[in-house]
């Protein structure tokens, strides 16, 4: 005969996929579906164990209870695999925790009377059925019993996935703040490229003995340079004019090195000197432009930096001498192209722009558009 109020133990598996992240990977190489598996199988094998040897220890039972039990458990595993496909596809982890609760207490209930009536008809069907066994109070124990392993395997359940969504969103975050850090260091090293200040110490130590003053004042300007790279380091944006000052001492001292080989020209709209932008963006790209322009022409280049207001976006233009890959332009190859474009997209989304191509008169042509109404995100990139 078949006695469900024999049922005390507690069940002792079910957890979810997300009992590890497969992302970080585990000493066995078992992906996050095979945990599941593994964990699912031993707890209930685990448990019908448990349950069979009770039924061993208390009382007298036949092999109709044993193979009862054992049916039980089966049905166990086979609801709670269909249930975890369910809530998954109902996507139950989005729900508010009152919501959540609810649903769970619901679904252990209906569970666990079906795993009770699966069990009363197998029980029936193999001969082992006893009228006297199935009063009222024992079937609603039995299945109350059985409610409470649904709902404690969904707490294991849930516990496993939102501790796994856990560590990912933490993994996730290390990573960005990682890749952030990288960024900026990429940045930073980009900002004065130590070719351009080992040239330019070259450039006012030969000009110390025939032309001191003029050393002096080129000592100035890249102290100027110096000074303005640290102070920006951690500032999300400067005034335009700050930046046209910075450019302008680069663009004398790398005219010390280049002599006639450089021309340049700046012309600033005096309503947009006040409009912030990025530091170190313009300057960056005019060093990118006499780097791999006008240092690789004989007779050297000229660069121009215009800037403008139109249709509440401010424009600025650097047009250097020398042409560009069109590989280089599609793929955004070069630190000055990719730096432009991910900071601007950091502060501004997509309010703001940066273009590069060649022109018909052996030119190239970057250009940045930002609103001039400032930016619209919070950068992670500077805090």
């Amino acid at each position: 005969m078949m006695r469900f109020k024999k049922l005390n133990i507690l069940f002792y598996a079910g957890q979810d996929d997300g009992a590890a992240n497969e992302n970080t990977g585990t000493a066995f190489l078992m992906n996050k579906n095979n945990i599941y598996w593994l964990m699912q199988l031993s707890g209930w094998i685990l448990f019908t164990i448990l349950n069979l040897l009770a039924l061993a220890v208390f009382g007298k039972n036949t092999y109709h209870d044993y193979f009862t039990w054992a049916f039980v458990c089966f049905t166990g595993l086979a609801f709670t695999h269909i249930y975890r496909g369910y809530l998954k596809k109902n996507n139950w982890y989005t729900l508010s925790l009152k919501k959540m609760v609810a649903r769970v207490v619901s679904s252990s209930v209906i569970i666990g009377t079906a795993m009770y009536i699966f069990g009363f008809m197998f029980n029936y069907a193999i001969g082992g059925f006893n009228a006297g066994e199935y009063r009222i109070v024992n079937t609603v124990f039995t299945a109350m019993n059985l409610s409470f392993v649904i709902f404690f395997w969904s707490l294991i359940y849930f516990s496993a996935h939102f501790f796994e969504n856990y560590k990912r969103v933490e993994i996730e975050s290390l990573i960005w703040e990682a890749a952030v850090k990288d960024f900026e260091l990429k940045t930073l090293k980009s900002q004065l490229n130590p070719h351009f200040m080992f040239n330019a110490m070259n450039s006012i130590r030969a000009l110390i003995e025939v032309e001191p003053k003029k050393a002096q004042t080129a000592l100035t300007k890249l102290s100027n340079l110096l000074r303005y790279s640290l102070k920006m380091e951690r500032t999300e944006t400067v005034p335009l004019e700050e930046e046209i000052k910075t450019v302008a001492d680069y663009l004398e001292l790398e005219s010390i090195r280049y002599e006639e080989r450089l021309t340049y020209s700046i012309n600033v709209d005096p309503l947009s000197a006040k409009i912030e932008l990025p530091p170190m963006m313009v300057q960056t790209l005019v060093e990118n432009g006499i780097k791999h322009g006008i240092s690789k022409k004989t007779q050297g280049g000229k660069i121009f930096v215009n800037s403008h207001i139109a249709n509440s976006m401010l424009i600025i233009q650097i047009r250097n001498s020398g042409r560009i890959s069109e590989e280089d332009i599609k793929h955004s190859k070069g630190f000055g192209i990719s730096n432009t474009k991910h900071r601007l997209n950091l502060l501004y989304g997509e309010n703001a722009s940066f273009t590069i191509n060649n022109t018909a008169e052996d030119e190239v042509l970057a250009e940045i558009k930002l609103p001039t109404g400032g930016k619209i995100n919070e950068s992670t990139y500077y805090r």
